[in-house]
């Protein structure tokens, strides 16, 4: 049975989190709420956590998964941004965002694109994630909380626990998140593309209908 850590939503408990931060080092995955939905995390230098987090989801190595970063001075480590990119960068994050970057040698081979090598960069906007990443002292790798099969992502913890009990070391609890995934954004393709419409609105960067 998974562990549920419930927090407040905007003054999140150090103690609880501290926990939360010690499941991911001992490579377990934590179900977190975002600005978005809720997503799963994992340790980024866990050999094992891609494999673990595609599992989850019933997803093959074409997928991209995405590095949850701290702030936009964090990215620049996992992704090669060029200045156009950077100043959308900035205007977006943080948000219910993810955007696809070329990755770079920071990022392991396991984590990024099998083809393309790139990677899903996000800072979010929710202040138990951002807490939690603190903790973490680490970006983490995360994929969204869209149970196999479904189109939906989940926003309520206790059914998160319910359905995943045995694969999620703990749920951190802050109430229900929306229920919209991030807009997904590749910046790689020139104009910038929206792979994925969701709680971001994509004409607030790229003037789009």
């Amino acid at each position: 049975m998974s562990q549920l850590f419930v927090v407040h939503p905007e003054n999140p408990q150090p103690r609880l989190l501290k926990q939360a931060a010690q499941l991911l080092q001992e490579g377990g995955l934590v179900a977190v709420p975002t600005d978005s939905s809720y997503a799963v995390v994992a340790r980024l230098d866990d050999k094992g956590a891609a494999d673990a987090l595609r599992k989850l989801r019933g997803l093959d190595d074409r997928h991209h998964l995405t590095i949850l970063c701290r702030d936009l001075a964090e990215i620049s480590h996992f992704a090669r941004v060029d200045n156009a990119q950077y100043r959308l960068l900035k205007l977006a994050t943080p948000g219910p965002w993810t955007f696809i970057l070329e990755a770079t040698r920071e990022v392991p081979r396991r984590v990024s694109h099998r083809s393309r090598k790139t990677i899903g960069i996000r800072v979010p906007a929710h202040p138990v994630t951002l807490a939690l990443l603190e903790h973490a002292e680490s970006p983490l790798l995360s994929t969204t909380l869209i149970p196999e099969g479904e189109e939906l992502a989940l926003a309520d913890p206790t059914e998160i626990r319910e359905r995943y009990q045995h694969a999620l070391a703990a749920v951190i609890d802050a109430g229900a998140c929306a229920l919209e995934a991030t807009t997904v954004i590749d910046l790689t393709a020139s104009p910038p593309e929206v792979v994925r419409r969701g709680r971001g609105d994509p004409s607030f960067l790229l003037g789009l209908d």
